[in-house]
This record gives structure tokens, C-alpha cells and sequence, in this order.
């Protein structure tokens, strides 16, 4: 299977002179395309600094970052954008939406600032979208007569937008009660058997279940990885247990 990411020796430090602190200690680590990888660790471990050094959102300090034979790593910003913008999508914890603008029109907004998009097809995606995660008939909606879960939906359809080869997801339930991070991780989970790869970053034990693959962090560094078989949503009980058994074993 081919690699859609992968980094050598990333080192990433914040700070100059005795305030410098190193964040990731020359971190390896590859995603295959299609691939759902889990990052965990405790706050500080450097898993969030991880996905934004991979996604490019983030320059590193040393060591190379790879999408697909693109070096992310040596591109201007603008280029990084560019990719970012046109073939990757991001889900964050608190979905950032405009107040002045609906739900439907918070989703198309991003693509739509390319002015070669058309307005009609993209209308007719973000609706489609919207009806296939559960939030159809809501495009009307201001952003506060929604509910959190119902608002990261439209976070979700709004990665998708672009149709992304990867989606990055920085703690996407940290904010949902558990009935709603469970519906937005068999989303992600349906939107990764469909050929989407994904990398999640998170505390939870739980939503990491749903991953192929969970890397553990720990002061800077991967200290170790599980392997699972892809989620079938039947065996969630023990595949949790398999994690935390591992989180026992490396301390976090």
C-alpha cells in the first residue's frame, strides 16, 4: 500500500536560548493511504504538535515531512496552504463557524473563496454531505440553534468538501457527551472504509478503538504502537482494553 504521509526524524522546538523547549525528538512514523492512525498521550506529549508537523500546518525545526512525493517540509507557507486547502481536511475540537452566516453556507465557505468553484455544484455537495451525516434539512440553521454534535457534523461535512486524501482530527469529541462522540466516530469510521485516510489525535481510549493503528507519545517521542484489525464496531470492548493495557505498560 502506498505511504500518503511520512516523517523522518521530526524535531520541533519552541522557544530560543534557555527557554527552548523541544516538543518532538526526531519522531519517524508513515501513514498509508486509507489508513486510520490513532495518536495518544498524556497533555504535553507532543501528539497535537505531531499532526500539525505532519499536515504541514506547522513548520518543523529539523527532519522532513512527506505528502505522497511532495516534501511539505521545503515548501513556502502559501504552498503548504494550497495542499492543505485543496487536498486535505481538518477536524478540530471546536469547530471554528462564522455567526453571521448559516450552517450550510458556514460549510461551502472555504471552497467556495476559489473563485473557479461553482456556487450550484458546491450547494449540491455540502446538501448531500449534510443529508449523509445526519444533519439534512438543518442548512437554515444559525450556528447557536444547533447542537454541539449536530455543529461538528458540519465541521465534518466541511472537510470534506474538497474530497481529501486525509483527514486530520485534533481531540473532534473532546467537546461531545459520549451519545455524540460515538456518532461522530462511526462518521469518521464509514468516511475511512470509503478510502479516506485519517489520523486522530486523542485522550480517549475509546474513540482510539476505532483506529487500525494507535501510536503512544510520551515526552516527544513514539514509545510505542498497537496494531489493530480494522473496526468492525463489534469488538470495541476488547479492542479498548487492548489499548489500555498498552497505556498501562508505557506509563501514560
Amino acid at each position: 500500500m502506498a505511504r500518503i504521509i511520512t516523517g523522518r526524524n521530526i524535531i520541533k522546538t519552541f522557544g530560543t536560548g534557555d527557554k527552548q523547549v523541544r516538543v518532538l525528538n526526531g519522531v519517524n512514523m508513515e501513514i498509508e493511504k486509507g489508513e486510520f492512525v490513532a495518536v495518544m498521550g498524556p497533555s504535553g506529549s507532543g501528539k497535537s504538535t505531531l499532526l500539525f508537523a505532519l499536515s504541514g500546518m506547522d513548520s518543523i525545526t529539523s527532519g522532513s515531512v512527506m505528502f505522497g512525493d511532495t516534501e511539505l517540509s521545503k515548501l513556502r507557507e502559501n504552498d503548504r496552504a494550497d495542499i492543505r486547502r485543496k487536498r486535505m481536511g481538518f477536524i478540530f475540537q471546536q469547530p471554528t463557524m462564522l455567526k453571521n452566516l448559516n450552517l450550510l453556507d458556514n460549510i461551502i465557505l472555504p471552497t467556495a473563496q476559489d473563485g473557479k468553484k461553482n456556487m450550484a455544484k458546491l450547494t449540491q455537495k455540502a446538501k448531500l454531505l449534510m443529508k449523509k451525516t445526519g444533519i439534512g434539512g438543518l442548512e437554515n440553521r444559525e450556528i447557536t440553534e444547533v447542537s454541539g454534535g449536530q455543529l461538528q457534523r458540519a465541521g465534518i461535512c466541511r472537510a470534506l468538501m474538497n474530497s481529501p486524501e486525509i483527514l486530520f482530527a485534533d481531540e473532534p469529541t473532546g467537546a461531545l457527551n459520549s451519545k455524540s462522540a460515538e456518532a461522530i466516530m462511526g462518521l469518521l469510521t464509514d468516511i475511512n472504509r470509503e478510502g479516506t485516510a485519517i489520523l486522530l489525535v486523542t485522550h480517549d481510549a475509546k474513540i482510539s478503538a476505532c483506529a487500525d493503528r494507535v501510536l503512544f507519545t510520551k515526552d516527544g517521542d513514539i514509545v510505542s504502537e498497537l496494531t489493530l484489525q480494522k473496526s468492525s464496531r463489534k469488538n470495541m470492548e476488547t479492542r479498548t482494553k487492548k489499548i489500555l493495557a498498552e497505556m498501562a505498560v508505557v506509563g501514560i
